[in-house]
């Protein structure tokens, strides 16, 4: 007890303590001292980085998961009950998905009576289908089509014309926005079969693959112009990142018809399908796609993750994407494999 019987605090006890020491005793005391507040130092500053990296890290997997699912929230305003429940007012036509065992899927877009334009609820089941792809864990590679040897027309016009005052028309934009981005960032390798026309939101559909393969004939034409429109599904985002700038322009301004030949031209056809004698253009479009999901589904989908991330996170973010993804597949069974036939330069 100190003086008038307080209690000693602990910096007056220990200087009462070192005052009373002698001399040799007071130095190795000190030193006890200074050491003790070193290690105390460099622990606060471990923790200190530790919860720092932590942070990082965290907001790296934030900002990561909030790419992997949608765009727009209830933070941005969106309802998606509410257009849920106005899209389900126009029904007609259906969006077909086969996932076969060769890893590859075949979604296609079914509304022949009106050139495939898609309908109130083939919005919503084209959501239902990118939600069923995103939990399909040996999927490698996804084929989007239309029925009939036509595309997508774009929107069934009786559903646009329900649906046109401005704040309707801005939830469907937002709803497919966020379902044309999941399906661009699926980890499988998609492609999609353009026969017929691709006019409109048909045109925006084919930009939210990955490739586009044009069969003889066929035309890819953003329309909206002559709708008094802009893309609002993000075709025109996407189409910037695949063509440039000049090019979109062209494209949207002029409301340019793309053939095969002026769509291989310009980068946004990667090819072009000539189905022969007893082979289809699926067929034709599966062999392409062949090339590049063939081998484990685990490096497949890890190549493309890799390719969302080195194009949508900043560089940083890229890169530690990359390193994460990398972890999953050294010292897999695939890599294993390979280095047990010493297969790098076959």
């Amino acid at each position: 007890m100190g003086t008038g019987g307080f209690p000693v605090g602990p910096v007056e006890a220990w200087q009462t303590c070192y005052l009373a020491m002698e001399p040799s005793h007071s130095t190795v005391w000190m030193t006890f001292v200074l050491d003790t507040f070193q290690e105390i130092f460099r622990l606060m500053t471990a923790l200190r980085m530790a919860l720092s990296s932590a942070g990082r890290h965290i907001l790296r997997t934030t900002r990561l998961q909030c790419r992997n699912t949608a765009v727009y929230s209830g933070v941005h305003g969106f309802n998606d009950e509410e257009i849920r429940g106005k899209l389900l007012a126009f029904p007609g036509g259906s969006i077909d998905l086969v996932k076969q065992d060769s890893g590859i899927a075949v979604m296609t877009v079914n509304n022949p009576a009106r050139m495939n334009a898609f309908s109130g609820t083939m919005m919503l089941e084209l959501e239902e289908r990118v939600t069923q792809l995103e939990g399909w864990s040996e999927g490698k590679g996804l084929i989007v089509q239309g029925a009939a040897e036509t595309f997508c027309s774009g929107s069934d016009l009786n559903a646009v014309r329900a649906i046109s005052n401005p704040q309707d028309g801005m939830k469907m934009c937002m709803f497919m926005q966020n379902t044309l981005t999941r399906l661009l960032r699926l980890p499988l390798i998609s492609v999609a079969l353009v026969e017929g026309k691709a006019l409109g939101g048909g045109a925006e559909l084919t930009t939210s693959c990955d490739f586009r393969l044009m069969a003889p004939g066929s035309v890819i034409q953003f329309v909206h112009k002559y709708m008094g429109l802009v893309p609002g599904w993000g075709g025109a985002a996407r189409l910037v990142r695949i063509v440039g700038s000049q090019n979109a322009l062209q494209l949207l301004a002029g409301a340019k018809k793309v053939d095969p030949d002026y769509g291989t031209q310009i980068g946004l056809a990667s090819g072009v399908v000539n189905p022969g004698s007893g082979t289809s253009a699926l067929e034709e479009t599966e062999q392409w796609l062949a090339q590049y999901t063939k081998g484990p589904a685990a490096v497949i989908r890890a190549a493309k993750k890799v390719v969302v991330s080195g194009r949508e996170l900043p560089l940083e973010d890229a890169l530690r994407t990359e390193k994460d993804v990398f972890g999953t597949v050294w010292g897999g069974p695939a890599n294993l494999a390979a280095l047990a036939s010493k297969s790098k330069h076959k």
